[in-house]
C-alpha cells in the first residue's frame, strides 16, 4: 500500500501503541536492549507487529526507536543488522493485513549545542545514517518521534529529506505546561517542522488523552490544511508501580473529543496495547476526520519565543556594520562577546526581532554569519532577521538556526531571486523583498509596488506563502529625496492592501544628514505605522521610538488593557526636556549593579516570561560557574582553603543512553559546591559501586528516562547495598514517581536539578 492510498480513505488512520512495555511483558529481561528484540526474540516481535495489525493499525512502527550506532556499540550486532531485521519482523505482520511499515527514530539522549556538547552536524549525520539504513531495508516512512528537543528534531528533518525520498513524520512531547522539556511551544513546533518539509506532526507520550487535548488543538491551527496531524498518548498518567491508569475502554472514551479537532491520525504510547488500538478502531468506525480550521499568520519563532506579527513589530538594527566601527572591529576579530551583549540590550530594551548582518570586506562572511547565529542563540531567545545577499552566507546560516527565522534580503532581479528563494523554502523561512532590481529603486510608489507583485509571485512559485512575504519599499533619506517618504509610504499601503502581505522598512534612513534625527524618525515612524508597517527595523535603545511603538499599540488595541505599555512606563519620569528616561539603571551602566551578578543575571534573561527553560538554565549555571572558578582559584592564590561540600557520584544506569537530566543536575550541584564525578552514561551497578568505594561518596544519583531501563536503577540501589556502603541514593528521570522511587529503595526522589541540590544540602551539608 503507498502512503497516499491510507489518507485518500476518509477516514482515521489508526497507528499503533507501545512497543517497550510490551516487550517486558513477553519475556524481555531487564538490562537488555530492547532494539536488539529482531535479533534475540524475532517471533516475540513479530506477534507484537501481528497483533497491532490485527487491531486495525494502518502504520507499523518498526522496533527502532533507540536503534543508532552510538546505542548500540558493543552490542555484538553491526547498526544496519538491527533495522533491516525489526524492518523485516514489522514488515512480516504488515503483508497480512496491507499495513504500512515506519522506520521508527527516537532522540539521541544528547543536548546540542549550545545548551549541551553534541554538534548539529553530528547529531545529523548519526540520524542520516539510520534513515539511510532504513530507506534500503524498505521502510514506508520515516517515523521521527517523542522529541522534546526543536534543534534535534531540525537535524533529523534534514537528515530525512536530505537522504532519501519517504514521506517524514514528526512528533514532540509536551509536558503539563505545554511545553517540551528544553521549553519549546506547540506554535514553534508546529511551523518550523512543516517549513522543513515534515509530511505530518503530531504530539505523543508524556501525559495521557485529556492532558494532550488542548496542545492537539493548538497543533491543528498551527498547520496548513494539507498537512495531516496525529496523536499518540499515552494510557493515560502513570500509577506508582509504573502502570497507567487508563484501561483500553476508558482510553478510546477520552479520545472522542479529538473527533471534531482535525486530527486524522490516532494510536497510543506507553502503556498501551493491542486492545487499546482495537478500543480506537471500534470508537472511531464511524467518524470521519473533521477538516482542520487552521489560522493563517505570519510568525518568526526561536523553540521558546513564538512571535505572531500581528501588528507592529520591532527589529533590532544594531548587529548590522553599517556606520559603526565598534562591531565592525568585532567581526574582524572574530569576537562574539560585543554582537552578543548588542543582542541582550536589545532584547531588554523591547526588540522582538534581531537583524544580524555580517557583511564586510575583507572576511569570510559565510563563516562569520554562522558562528555568530550560533553565538547569539545561546545569548537570547528572540527571532533573528538574517540579513545578507550571499547565498552561501545564507545557506549556511539558515542550517544551523533554531526555529524559524526571516531573510532579509531578495530584490526584483531575477538571479538574486532564483538564488535566495528556494533557501528560504527548504529551511522553511520567511522572506524581505526590497522593491529594487537591475535600474535601481523606482521614483514612484507605482514603480515600487510593480516589483513587490514580481518578489510575490516568485515566490509564490518557489511555495511560499503570501504571510511569509514581508516587502521593503525601501525609506529614502529625506534630505536627499524629500518627496521619497511619501512614495515608500503610498507604496507600502498598497501592498499591504492589494497584495495581502506583511511590510518592513528600515526606519531611521530617512534622517541620514538632518540635525535632531530622532524629531525625523519617530515622526516617519509614526506614519508608517499608520500606513500599515509591520516590521520596523530600527534602534529599540532609543526612548522615543519606543514610546511611539508603544502608544500605538495601545492607541491601536494591540496592547490589550495596556499592559505591555504600563510594565514598561510605571518607573518612567516625564523628565523637563521632555526625553523619556527610565528610572532603573541601563543594562551595561556603571549604575547597573555588581558585575558578577549582572552577568548571571543576563544568562538568565534569555527566557520567555516567566519560566526558565532549559538552554537558558545551562547557560546560566555555565556562566555562574565560571564566575565560581574564578572566585575559587583567586581564594585559593591567597592561601586560604576552598574545600569541597563533598563527594556525590551521579550516573545514567546501564542501558539507558539519555543523560540529559543528569548533565543538568552535575552543574547544579558543581555550582552549589560539590564535588562530582559523573559516570556517565549506560554505567553497570559495579561501576558505580567500584566508585563510591574508591571516593567514599555518601551520595549517590541515579538517572533513567526509559520503563526499560528503570529495573537497572533497581539492581544498581541493591547493588550499593549488597556492598555494604554507607551511603544514600537520590534518583531522578521522566518515568519516576516518589511512590516508584520508594519501592526500589532509592532514599529521595528528585523531581527536577533544584531537588537533588536540595537533598544533597539536607544531607551533606
Amino acid at each position: 500500500m503507498q502512503i497516499r492510498e491510507v489518507f485518500d480513505r476518509r477516514r482515521f488512520v489508526l497507528l499503533d501503541g507501545g512497543m517497550g512495555t510490551q516487550l517486558q511483558s513477553r519475556g524481555l529481561q531487564p538490562g537488555e536492549k530492547p532494539e536488539l528484540a529482531a535479533l534475540t526474540m524475532p517471533d516475540t516481535l513479530t506477534a507484537i507487529h501481528r497483533d497491532y495489525a490485527a487491531a486495525g493499525a494502518d502504520i507499523l512502527l518498526a522496533n527502532t526507536f533507540g536503534a543508532n550506532a552510538k546505542k548500540l556499540a558493543g552490542c555484538g550486532y553491526t547498526l544496519q543488522q538491527v533495522i533491516q531485521a525489526s524492518l523485516a519482523c514489522a514488515r512480516t505482520a504488515a503483508e497480512e493485513t496491507g499495513a504500512l511499515v515506519g522506520l521508527d527514530i527516537g532522540p539521541l539522549g544528547e543536548l546540542l549545542a549550545p545548551a549541551g556538547t553534541l554538534a548539529f552536524a553530528d547529531a545529523y549525520d548519526r540520524f542520516a545514517e539510520v534513515i539511510r539504513l532504513g530507506a534500503e531495508a524498505g521502510a514506508d516512512l520515516v517515523f521521527l518521534e517523542t522529541m522534546t528537543d526543536l534543534y534535534e528534531l531540525k537535524a533529523a528533518i534534514l537528515a530525512a529529506k536530505e537522504t532519501c525520498t519517504l514521506p517524514v513524520f514528526t512528533s514532540m512531547s509536551f509536558e503539563a505546561r505545554g511545553r517540551t522539556f528544553t521549553g519549546c511551544t506547540v506554535e514553534s513546533y508546529a511551523v518550523t517542522a512543516v517549513g522543513l518539509g515534515a509530511d505530518a506532526v503530531g504530539i505523543n507520550c508524556s501525559l495521557g488523552p485529556k492532558e494532550i487535548l488542548p496542545f492537539a488543538k493548538r497543533l491543528c491551527r498551527s498547520v496548513p490544511a494539507g498537512v495531516p496531524v496525529f496523536v499518540k498518548p499515552n494510557a493515560g498518567l502513570p500509577n506508582p508501580d509504573g502502570s497507567y491508569n487508563l484501561n483500553a475502554a476508558e482510553f478510546a472514551a477520552e479520545m472522542q473529543e479529538y473527533a471534531a479537532t482535525g486530527i486524522s491520525m490516532l494510536g497510543g504510547c506507553c502503556g498501551t496495547t493491542p486492545a487499546f488500538i482495537a478500543a480506537l478502531r471500534d470508537a472511531f468506525a464511524a467518524h470521519t476526520p473533521a477538516d482542520k480550521i487552521p489560522v493563517r499568520r505570519s510568525s518568526l519563532c526561536t523553540p521558546v519565543r513564538f512571535v505572531d506579527v500581528q501588528g507592529i513589530t520591532v527589529v533590532g538594527e544594531r548587529i548590522n556594520p553599517t556606520g559603526k566601527k565598534r562591531l565592525k572591529q568585532a567581526l574582524r576579530d572574530g569576537d562574539s562577546s560585543y554582537p552578543c551583549a548588542q543582542a541582550v540590550a536589545q532584547a531588554e530594551a523591547g526588540a522582538q526581532v534581531l537583524d544580524v548582518n555580517a557583511g564586510l570586506p575583507g572576511i569570510d562572511e559565510a563563516a562569520t554569519l554562522e558562528h555568530l547565529v550560533q553565538e547569539l542563540q545561546a545569548v537570547t531567545d528572540l527571532p533573528l532577521q538574517l540579513d545578507s545577499t550571499d547565498p552561501a552566507a545564507l545557506a549556511r546560516a539558515l542550517r544551523i538556526y533554531n526555529g524559524k527565522p526571516i531573510v532579509n534580503s531578495v530584490n526584483g532581479e531575477q538571479k538574486v531571486l532564483d538564488a535566495i528563494l528556494p533557501l528560504c523554502k527548504k529551511y522553511g523561512a520567511a522572506v524581505v523583498g526590497l522593491t529594487l532590481d537591475e535600474k535601481g529603486i523606482p521614483p514612484t510608489a507605482e514603480g515600487r509596488f510593480a516589483i513587490a507583485q514580481k518578489i510575490t509571485a516568485a515566490a509564490n512559485a518557489a511555495g511560499i506563502p503570501n504571510e511569509d512575504i514581508y516587502i521593503d519599499c525601501l525609506t529614502l533619506t529625506a534630505s536627499a529625496q524629500q518627496e521619497g517618504a511619501a512614495q515608500t509610504l503610498a507604496a507600502l499601503a498598497r501592498c499591504k492592501r492589494e497584495l495581502g502581505v506583511r511590510t518592513v522598512l528600515g526606519v531611521s534612513n530617512i534622517s541620514f544628514g538632518l540635525p535632531c534625527r530622532g524629531y525625523l524618525n519617530t515622526t516617519f515612524l509614526t506614519m508608517a505605522m499608520s500606513a500599515g508597517l509591520d516590521l520596523a527595523i530600527m534602534n529599540p535603545n532609543t526612548p522615543e521610538m519606543m514610546a511611539a511603538v508603544r502608544a500605538y499599540r495601545v492607541l491601536t488595541a494591540q496592547d490589550a488593557q495596556s499592559a505591555d505599555y504600563v510594565a514598561a512606563y510605571a518607573d518612567v519620569q516625564l523628565q523637563t526636556t521632555q526625553t523619556l528616561k527610565t528610572a532603573a539603571p541601563q543594562p551595561g551602566s556603571a549604575q547597573s549593579g555588581d558585575a558578577l551578578y549582572d552577568a548571571v543575571r543576563r544568562g538568565l534573561k534569555a527566557e520567555a516570561k516567566g519560566s526558565v527553560f532549559l538552554p537558558q538554565l545551562l547557560q546560566a549555571a555555565t556562566a555562574a560557574q565560571a564566575a565560581f572558578e574564578a572566585i575559587k582559584a583567586k581564594i585559593a592564590a591567597s592561601g586560604q582553603a576552598t574545600g569541597s561540600k563533598g563527594r556525590i557520584v551521579i550516573a545514567t544506569v546501564k542501558g539507558d543512553v539519555h543523560d540529559i537530566g543528569k548533565n543538568i543536575v552535575r552543574v547544579i550541584l558543581e555550582n552549589y559546591g560539590y564535588d562530582v564525578l559523573d559516570l556517565g552514561r549506560d554505567v553497570a551497578p559495579e561501576r558505580v559501586v567500584e566508585a563510591v568505594q574508591r571516593t567514599g561518596a555518601k551520595l549517590v544519583g541515579l538517572s533513567a528516562l526509559m520503563t526499560t531501563t528503570v529495573p537497572n536503577m533497581q539492581a544498581t540501589i541493591e547493588a550499593l547495598h549488597a556492598a555494604g556502603l554507607d551511603c544514600k541514593v537520590m534518583v531522578g528521570g521522566a518515568v519516576l514517581t516518589p511512590d516508584y522511587a520508594r519501592m526500589i529503595g532509592a532514599d529521595y526522589y528528585c523531581k527536577d536539578a533544584k531537588a537533588s541540590a536540595d537533598v544533597a544540602k539536607q544531607l551533606l551539608g
